[in-house]
């Protein structure tokens, strides 16, 4: 069977006061920055003249926003599993702070206490390709850094940890498609 061929468009929401200071921000809901709200518009610019059969958001604010103010808001479906990595005990910490107490700690190797492992945010993902890969047209995610980068891992069928190797800025744009029966990123990490 030939995979259809559609696009699946990945943006990460716009600048936060802790994603500009690099603090792990999992479920605390911190509103974007004057700057991330005129990036989520510069993303609705650039993608003013797709066409996409589902629109998928994480119900966090920063990404409900950024969705809202590219002008996709009212045709979002909210899903569970696009929320962020759940940091524990290392949510609003940055890697250094965890460093002090960790030397070479990383997220992708080591895990955060009392949060998700990589693993399980990689069993989250994999239910929203469950719906994406039959998908007949492309598709609009807004969610998060990490989860972003687990699911264009498991996209290319690789192991969760693999999202290690995908860095993701905010309030970018990345596509993810097949070539023939080949799963692959078309575009990553775009700034508009």
């Amino acid at each position: 069977m030939t995979p259809r061929a559609h696009e699946v468009i990945l943006v990460r929401h716009g600048e936060t006061e802790w994603s500009r200071t690099g603090k792990h921000t999992g479920s605390t809901d911190i509103p974007l920055t004057e700057r991330g709200r005129r990036q989520a518009q510069a993303v609705g610019a650039a993608l003013r003249d797709r066409d996409f059969a589902l629109v998928l958001t994480s119900p966090l604010g920063r990404a409900l926003e950024t969705c809202r103010l590219a002008g996709f808001g009212e045709r979002a479906v909210q899903r569970d599993e696009l929320m962020e990595w759940d940091y524990g005990t290392y949510e609003g910490r940055t890697t250094a702070e965890v460093r002090e107490e960790r030397p070479g700690w990383t997220l992708w190797r080591d895990g955060v206490p009392e949060g998700e492992t990589v693993e399980q945010v990689g069993e989250r993902v994999d239910r929203v390709l469950d719906d994406l890969r039959p998908l007949d047209g492309d598709a609009l995610l807004f969610a998060h850094g990490h989860v972003l980068r687990v699911l264009t891992a498991r996209w290319l069928e690789l192991d969760p940890g693999a999202g290690r190797l995908f860095a993701l800025d905010p309030a970018t744009i990345s596509a993810l498609g097949n070539e023939r029966e080949t799963a692959v990123i078309k575009l990553w990490n775009q700034p508009v």
